[in-house]
């Protein structure tokens, strides 16, 4: 039971740092520009936004987008929750599996967003069909490597004013780090099977 308790636990702490860190946001800062703190000079800022969607802002084009994107996050969450208890049980790499709980701690927390902070925060779009499952995610951590308004031409992003940086929280953060992870110690989390397996000599007739 200790073990479930270890790795579930380290989820447990990312969550409730991602919330304790929310709310102190929600209710000493003011929303936008005008309640921007410096930290480092003028690229590292505390800046309270919301994100009404997936990563960049981006959003299903559809009245009940949210409540759709909000409902497969809740059964992904299910299924990296019994994953992280699969692998526990298998005695993967330790790394590995603190890395699955980050991801899991990380995306539980913007979860608690989309599907509460519509009620509790009232921060759900005016036009959202209900409050539930619509709340937005709340971002702080502002990395101000260049922001400015990018030319019409430029496919996708061009014809307004951006930021080269997104805006995130403690959640994201803590999936960025546990993929980040993942993805260069991947050889040691998975070794290449066949390399263990002996090869064996080939007999000659004596």
């Amino acid at each position: 039971m200790n073990k479930y308790i270890k790795y579930f636990g380290i989820a447990f702490l990312v969550i409730a740092l991602d919330q304790v860190v929310k709310m102190l946001v929600h209710f000493q800062m003011d929303f936008g520009t005008p309640g921007q703190i410096p930290i480092f000079g003028d690229w590292f800022k505390l800046h309270y936004t919301t994100n009404p969607g997936m990563a960049f802002g981006m959003e299903l084009g559809s009245e009940y987008g949210k409540m759709i994107l909000t409902s497969f996050r809740l059964v992904a969450m299910v299924g990296i929750g019994f994953y992280l208890t699969h692998i526990i049980d298998k005695k993967n790499h330790p790394v590995y599996i603190l890395c699955i709980a980050m991801i899991l701690g990380g995306a539980i927390g913007n979860l608690v967003d989309s599907v509460f902070y519509g009620v509790w925060l009232d921060n759900a779009p005016y036009n959202a069909p209900t409050p539930w499952f619509h709340g937005q995610v709340v971002d702080m951590f502002y990395f101000d490597i260049w922001e400015g308004y990018i030319p019409d031409w430029i496919p996708l992003f061009g014809g307004g004013y951006t930021a080269l940086w997104p805006i995130f929280n403690v959640a994201d953060a803590s999936i960025f780090i546990g993929v980040a992870i993942i993805l260069v110690f991947q050889n040691r989390f998975f070794p290449d099977k066949k390399a263990e397996i002996p090869v064996e000599e080939p007999t000659t007739l004596s």
